[in-house]
């Protein structure tokens, strides 16, 4: 923890003459970045993936055709087509599985008083006067000023950032479903995965939720995360 801490904190020294008090928050939004790009070509390989699956629609006709009503043995058939192909219905799932070490990394952090021994200097940092381990609920609470104050409404920025992106996600997720697991009309879906296809359109409204109880810090990492994810599935699923 303490060398992850190093990290942000030199980060922040870097950005500092740029972004001043809110270098820290800055550094946090670059360090987002730089896990985007580990994981992006694993986005790449996701939207390959679609891709492939997209191209075995032809074949999973004829599997569909050859079983009739029976769907376990379509289901069992169209699995192992998928294994034969090296193609995974789940694949799509793993940049973002893989960005959860960082997140709550982040959450940590900001999260815990003293580190190595030490007091978090980090907990010192802010974001135009809203600590970077503060928390949108904590707001309620206050007072003296509370959600209509300053730190509320950095928080209000936040919200209506991911508003945005959740909204042109869900309406791009609508645009471009269809039925089974989303890899082509006519595929059965693999068990499970037809429930949790229903719930994806509606997961970027969650992270309203995940922002306003997280440390700041954390939220800036979602909101950011949640934003390059927005580009970066328009760009390779267009």
């Amino acid at each position: 923890m303490s060398v992850f801490a190093g990290l942000v904190a030199h980060l922040a020294d870097l950005l500092q003459p740029l972004f001043h008090a809110s270098a820290a928050a800055a550094a946090i939004v670059l360090f987002t970045a730089l896990v985007r790009l580990l994981v992006h070509p694993l986005s790449r390989a996701a939207a390959r993936g679609q891709r492939a699956r997209a191209a075995l629609q032809p074949r999973v006709a004829e599997l569909r055709r050859k079983h009739g009503k029976d769907q376990q043995a379509l289901q069992k058939a169209v699995l192992e087509l998928h294994a034969e192909e090296k193609v995974s219905p789940l694949s799509g799932c793993l940049p973002g599985l893989l960005q959860l070490p960082a997140f709550f990394l982040l959450y940590h952090l900001f999260s815990t008083p003293t580190i190595g021994g030490g007091d978090n200097g980090l907990l010192a940092h802010d974001l135009l006067g809203a600590p970077l381990g503060g928390r949108w609920v904590d707001l309620l609470g206050d007072a003296g000023g509370g959600v209509f104050g300053g730190a509320g409404l950095v928080y209000a920025v936040l919200f209506v950032l991911v508003a945005v992106v959740a909204t042109f996600n869900f309406l791009r997720a609508k645009r471009t479903a269809v039925p089974g697991v989303g890899v082509g009309a006519g595929e059965p879906p693999a068990p499970g995965v037809e429930a949790v296809a229903k719930v994806v359109p509606y997961l970027s409204f969650f992270t309203l939720f995940t922002v306003a109880v997280v440390p700041l810090a954390a939220a800036l990492y979602v909101v950011t995360s949640t934003a390059w994810s927005a580009v970066e599935r328009a760009v390779l699923y267009r």
